[in-house]
């Protein structure tokens, strides 16, 4: 029996090393998400882009501000003075803090009153926020450590954080817009991914391609009920968020399925791509998983694009998931301005329009 067993194993070894498909995905992919997840996938939050906003100018209040600038963690990319300057630059999620020091900080300090600073915190990337209140409040309890006034008390600088679109930073609702996206891209890729690869198996694909059907109308045909779909997984999904789990939508609904057309016509393009390379569907489906991990990764769903390396960061710029995630977010937890959707999802006209056409192209090399 043993013996049996042991020659079923070793053909069962020649038989995936000989696929050239299968080597491939034992190899080449591991390798190559082990190199990106382990620069990716961290929580620790780095170069925090913050705005000042100081009232105040007195000494300590230039303290604190020094103890920001100095730190590793912070880099202050504006300095403003009006609440409405704060308003846009969180609102362009060009900054994540805003860090308000009122008129009276220094005074109430050395009078030992409580000298309030306030943090507006971006509350749409939830886990964000939070790491960044903490970083604040450390640097907030060094300052008070350092603050001794003649009696030998230390006067108390206060925090007052305040996070906009989600005052009490709940994390559903920081995932639960990104989920709309991630579940959609996943179900269809998988289902474009394996439309053709069944149709290989059950050797219907042949008999497709000597129709009078061009290559082209087999696209059309085989990406239009993935689209609807698509858009119909996304909505459920949307409407549970809101409706089951309390989430709010603020937005417009149009802007809404203006960004989930655009994903999905960007996202059926790859998967096309995929059922155009394999020959089975269990290789459809581990192409699907091989390329939807990676694009959730890099998308800024958990972590933020920010931190990662330079060379990272450029893949991102592909992802269509990066895009979405950014319109999804402001649309569930803000009424985001149209300028400001059409200026994020612009970037998937063309990766649509790239993976569609890479996608025709690999169809019309089948016929």
């Amino acid at each position: 029996m043993w013996n049996r067993i042991a020659a079923l194993l070793r053909k069962e070894f020649l038989a995936i090393w000989r696929d050239p498909r299968s080597r491939a995905v034992l190899i080449a992919p591991p390798i190559i998400q082990l190199v990106v997840f382990a620069h990716a996938a961290t929580f620790d939050v780095n170069n925090v882009r913050y705005a000042l906003w100081d009232e105040d100018r007195g000494r300590i209040a230039r303290e604190l501000v020094a103890r920001f600038d100095g730190s590793t963690a912070f880099r202050r990319v504006a300095t403003i003075e009006t609440e409405a300057a704060a308003a846009e630059l969180i609102d362009r999620q060009d900054v994540v803090l805003v860090l308000h020091i009122g008129q009276t900080f220094s005074a109430d300090v050395r009078a030992g009153r409580p000298g309030k600073v306030q943090a507006l915190l971006d509350g749409r990337k939830s886990n964000t926020a939070q790491t960044v209140l903490g970083y604040v409040e450390k640097v907030v309890a060094a300052l008070n450590a350092e603050l001794v006034d003649a009696n030998g008390a230390a006067p108390r600088a206060v925090l007052v954080e305040r996070a906009w679109f989600n005052p009490t930073l709940e994390s559903q609702w920081f995932i639960l817009p990104g989920l709309v996206a991630i579940l959609t891209m996943f179900a269809v890729v998988i289902l474009t991914g394996l439309s053709v690869a069944r149709e290989r198996e059950l050797g219907t694909f042949d008999q497709l391609l000597v129709t009078p059907l061009g290559p082209f109308e087999i696209l059309v045909g085989k990406a239009l009920p993935a689209l609807l779909i698509g858009l119909v997984e996304a909505s459920i999904i949307a409407l549970a968020a809101v409706l089951v789990f309390g989430v709010p939508f603020r937005g417009n609904l149009a802007l809404l399925y203006l960004a989930l057309l655009l994903f999905v016509l960007a996202t059926i393009g790859i998967g096309l791509m995929i059922s155009a390379i394999v020959e089975t569907q269990q290789q459809a489906t581990l192409g699907a998983i091989l390329v939807v991990a990676p694009a959730v990764l890099l998308s800024g769903f958990a972590t933020p694009i920010a931190n990662m390396p330079e060379a990272i960061q450029l893949i991102t710029y592909v992802n269509p998931v990066r895009y979405v995630l950014v319109v999804l977010r402001g649309l569930f937890l803000q009424d985001l301005p149209t300028e400001l959707a059409l200026r994020t999802l612009w970037p998937l006209v063309p990766i649509a329009m790239a993976t569609m056409t890479a996608a025709a192209l690999m169809f019309r090399r089948l016929r």
